[in-house]
């Protein structure tokens, strides 16, 4: 007997609040939070090139994040659909009580939102992620507004924060700051 395949829905009927896990923002300007699909690949693409200092990977490995690890990403857009932020990570096979945020994105038209934040928590309230209880990230020591993110994350969650050096310079290439690991936890996702 096989699985029947479910309908596909295309991305911009996907920025309705019938399908999107959340609704934030101004009753003007909502934005919808939702889990990304292959639709979205490029479009996240072209937000992370838009959002620098972040570093841009290629077209493929988002689309691979959009439907390999839609469980444990998400994307928010506009009402026309536009992708304007994500976040994306994974649940460790070493740790599966700890996720692993790789990247945090919001373009310039949601900024002062509180996006960022309201993102990480979407994901961190799945049902799929009901057993993680730690959180981990790398931040460069000079990403102002990561660190800012994560202490918050850390008092709403009121959690313990502690970071070290995880990469170095000369680990990354001699080109790239070093990365500090930070780890949020634990912390119980019932109350997020």
């Amino acid at each position: 007997m096989s699985t029947p395949i479910p309908p596909f829905t295309p991305s911009a009927d996907l920025a309705r609040p019938t399908v999107a896990d959340a609704v934030v923002g101004h009753a003007d300007t909502p934005l919808y939070i939702r889990k990304p699909n292959a639709e979205d690949g490029w479009g996240v693409y072209e937000l992370i090139k838009a959002c620098p200092p972040l570093d841009v990977n290629s077209a493929y490995a988002y689309l691979l994040l959009a439907t390999q690890f839609r469980d444990t990403c998400a994307v928010a857009t506009n009402e026309e659909g536009e992708i304007v932020g994500f976040v994306s990570g994974y649940v460790k096979d070493n740790a599966p009580d700890t996720y692993f945020l790789w990247q945090v994105a919001v373009g310039e038209k949601a900024r002062g939102t509180g996006l960022a934040r309201r993102l990480v928590e979407a994901i961190m309230s799945r049902p799929e992620l009901a057993d993680v209880h730690h959180l981990e990230t790398t931040i460069t020591p000079d990403n102002q507004a990561s660190w800012g993110l994560f202490k918050r994350l850390a008092g709403r969650w009121q959690a313990p924060l502690n970071s070290r050096e995880y990469f170095s310079t000369e680990q990354l290439g001699g080109e790239h700051d070093p990365e500090n690991l930070v780890r949020i936890g634990p912390f119980n996702t019932h109350n997020i």
